[in-house]
């Protein structure tokens, strides 16, 4: 039986792959024989990502770009195609939080956060999926949302308002691209031991947490990949464009 899963002879771009969770999906991406681009802001995290897969056979870069800057994301994305000629997967997984409360919130907060988790993946979908285009290349956009896009979380005002907005786009791209054979969705993460909310995880957060999680435990890093590769691989999720995919241990189908 053909491996539905195999990623041999693809390129994809892990764009914040030097994260918690955007590392994790991308190694379950090289697994899969994926040569994959490690894209962040800070160099050196993607450095060591990339060494995670090279000493498991795998083949990646490094490269540094700032998502919210349509310069140096053009310039990141004719990098990394002198290096791999093109791409197949795009795996957007930049973020930023902040639990500033709502009336203290200052507007320079809120466009920081609002540059990379919205605006930085519009930019990136537009560069990124506009070359795929242009090469005829079929391929599939891998969106990182959250929970907190559906039902607002507290604390994270700002955030679950540009995942709200990324969900849409997620969806609003799907009908966009369908017609040249790019598939775009969404992964819903629950609750995992991500950089951005270990901040905001005091005592009473996670008693609560767990109180709407019917699963009773956070999610780890590696429990994202198979979804990635799932919907990386043209074999198995062929017909699937404009999905929202929870990843949550149950938490959205909580109430009481």
């Amino acid at each position: 039986m053909t491996n539905l899963f195999d990623l041999t002879g693809k390129t994809a771009v892990a764009i914040g792959g030097n994260g918690v969770l955007g590392s994790s999906m991308a190694k379950g991406l090289a697994a899969q024989g994926a040569r994959v681009a490690i894209v962040g802001r800070n160099l050196e995290k993607a450095e060591e990502v990339v060494k995670d897969i090279k000493e498991c056979g795998g083949e990646a870069k490094a490269f540094q770009a700032d998502v919210s800057l349509q310069d140096s994301l053009l310039q990141v994305a004719n990098e990394i195609e002198q290096w791999s000629g093109g791409w197949d997967i795009l795996l957007n997984a930049p973020g930023t939080n902040s639990a500033t409360p709502f009336f203290e919130l200052g507007m320079d907060e809120w466009d920081k956060i609002m540059d990379i988790n919205l605006k930085g993946i519009v930019l990136t979908c537009q560069i990124f999926a506009k070359r795929m285009i242009e090469q005829e290349r079929k391929g599939s956009i891998i969106n990182i949302s959250s929970v907190s896009s559906t039902t607002p979380l507290s604390r994270v005002f700002t955030y679950s308002v540009s995942k709200a907005g990324l969900n849409s786009v997620t969806q609003f791209l799907a009908r966009e691209f369908a017609p040249h054979g790019i598939r775009v969705n969404a992964i819903i993460p629950g609750f995992f031991p991500a950089e951005q909310n270990r901040k905001i995880l005091d005592k009473e957060r996670i008693e609560s947490i767990m109180m709407h999680t019917p699963m009773k435990r956070f999610g780890e890093a590696e429990e994202l990949q198979g979804t990635a590769v799932w919907l990386a691989s043209e074999q198995a999720s062929s017909f699937v464009t404009g999905a929202l995919i929870r990843v949550d241990g149950g938490f959205g189908s909580m109430t009481i």
